[in-house]
């Protein structure tokens, strides 16, 4: 278990404002140093290492939890918990898995704040399938879609309706829209925030940004990267390493280095790449059999 070191804090007292300018001060780490310091976290358990990793992606958990404003919640707490999510991707980090920081860590960070939202409304008997998550991030849109003015009392062609958009029962929509719709307030209520006042409307999340969709695609991408890390193993050390960094390294490692790296053609590379693809597609389709296997048996 990693000790982190202290880290900025936001607070009603300090105010976003000036925790977003904190956390902004941390620099951002080159490839080379976050591949380094994530080495030696990972291999030694290097708190100061830790440390740099950490405090250089908490303005991404900060962006990430501000995308969630618009389900009444504290903004504090929701970075708070976008936080606990990036500690967790640190913690679990790889960096020979070929990809960047950035791009692991927002996966546990989204997961984190929406699984507190989920929490924090006390959805009573909520299920965890994917097209009930996608009910509760989208249900206000799609009142909104169908021009729903009174939420508390939805007609039996609105909930026909949100029904067909959603993929899901009228039933559901009924549960979900009881839990929820209570939680509605003006778009004109008043938040203090930063030692002045807004209103509502203007904390709302950013409607181009699709949670439900969010959701599903790291559910997805967690689902696919293990399958593909699973089928590394049939690769032998070269094969794999050159796949890595022709497939999932970024900048993609160019033929020409790899090929002076190992002392052959760069034709030689491609092969090699071309074949390891073909290894590990094979061996995705065996374990995606023997997992239907399980589930059948």
């Amino acid at each position: 278990m990693a000790t982190y070191k202290s880290l900025p804090v936001p607070s009603s007292d300090s105010g976003l404002s000036q925790y977003l300018a904190e956390v902004h001060k941390f620099p951002m780490l080159t490839h080379d140093d976050e591949y380094r310091y994530a080495k030696q976290f990972l291999e030694d358990g290097d708190v100061d290492s830790c440390h740099h990793l950490v405090t250089s992606h908490l303005r991404l958990s900060a962006k990430i939890a501000l995308n969630y404003r618009g389900y009444g919640l504290p903004i504090v707490d929701l970075i708070s918990e976008a936080n606990i999510g990036l500690m967790q991707a640190v913690k679990r980090f790889d960096p020979e898995k070929g990809f960047r920081l950035a791009t692991y860590a927002g996966w546990w960070i989204r997961a984190q704040v929406q699984d507190f939202i989920l929490r924090t409304w006390s959805l009573v008997k909520l299920g965890t399938t994917t097209s009930q998550k996608k009910l509760f991030f989208n249900l206000r849109k799609a009142r909104e879609a169908i021009g729903v003015i009174d939420s508390n009392n939805l007609k039996p062609h609105e909930i026909k309706k949100i029904a067909e958009m959603m993929s899901v029962t009228e039933k559901e929509v009924i549960d979900m829209n009881g839990r929820v719709g209570g939680q509605d307030t003006s778009l004109n209520a008043s938040i203090a925030m930063d030692e002045s006042t807004t209103e509502r409307q203007d904390m709302l999340v950013d409607e181009s940004a699709d949670h439900a969709q969010d959701y599903e695609e790291f559910e997805e991408n967690q689902y696919r990267k293990k399958l593909l890390y699973d089928a590394l193993d049939v690769l032998k050390p070269r094969e794999k390493d050159i796949f890595l960094k022709r497939r999932l390294h970024e900048p993609t490692v160019t033929l020409e280095v790899l090929s002076q790296t190992y002392g052959v053609s760069r034709e030689r590379i491609r092969q090699i790449e071309v074949r390891a693809f073909e290894k590990i597609s094979a061996r995705v389709r065996v374990i995606q059999k023997e997992q239907m296997v399980d589930i059948d048996a």
